[in-house]
C-alpha cells in the first residue's frame, strides 16, 4: 500500500501535521478541501468533510495507517521528536515478537498511525 485517501475535519490543520511531522510535500492542491501529500514513496490525499457527508451520518473507520521506517533506532527517535512537538502518543514504543518495533500517534483527527520498523520491509527499496 502506497496511497491512502483521508477525510478529515480540516484540510489544512491535516496538511501542517503530515508536512511538519512526517515530511511529506504537496504534489496538488486542487481546493483548499483537497491536499494530495507525498514522501516519495508514499502519497496521503487529504479531503475535507463535506456538509452533505456529514449530513448523512456516516462515518468513517479506519484502525490505523502505518509508515515503515528505516531503523529501530530511527523509530524511537521519531517518538521522541512527536512527544516534544504535542504528538499524542496512542501506544508507546515496543518490540513484537516477529523482530519488529514500532509506535502509535495520532494525526489531529485522531486517526491513528503506526510509525514501523519490520526487519523485511524496512530494507526494501522503493524503484
Amino acid at each position: 500500500m502506497r496511497h491512502v485517501a483521508l477525510k478529515v475535519k480540516d484540510a489544512a490543520r491535516s496538511k501542517a501535521f503530515y508536512r511538519e511531522r512526517f515530511g511529506m510535500d504537496v504534489v496538488w492542491e486542487p481546493d483548499a478541501q483537497n491536499v494530495y501529500l507525498s514522501s516519495g514513496c508514499d502519497n496521503i490525499a487529504i479531503h475535507e468533510i463535506t456538509d452533505e457527508f456529514a449530513a448523512t451520518g456516516a462515518e468513517v473507520q479506519l484502525d490505523h495507517l502505518g509508515f515503515v521506517v528505516e531503523t529501530i533506532e530511527r523509530v524511537k527517535e521519531l517518538e521522541q521528536e512527536f512527544v516534544a512537538h504535542g504528538v499524542k502518543i496512542v501506544h508507546p514504543f515496543k518490540f513484537h515478537r516477529d523482530g519488529s518495533a514500532s509506535f502509535y500517534c495520532a494525526d489531529p483527527d485522531g486517526i491513528v498511525i503506526q510509525l514501523l520498523y519490520e526487519p523485511t520491509l524496512s530494507r526494501q527499496k522503493i524503484v
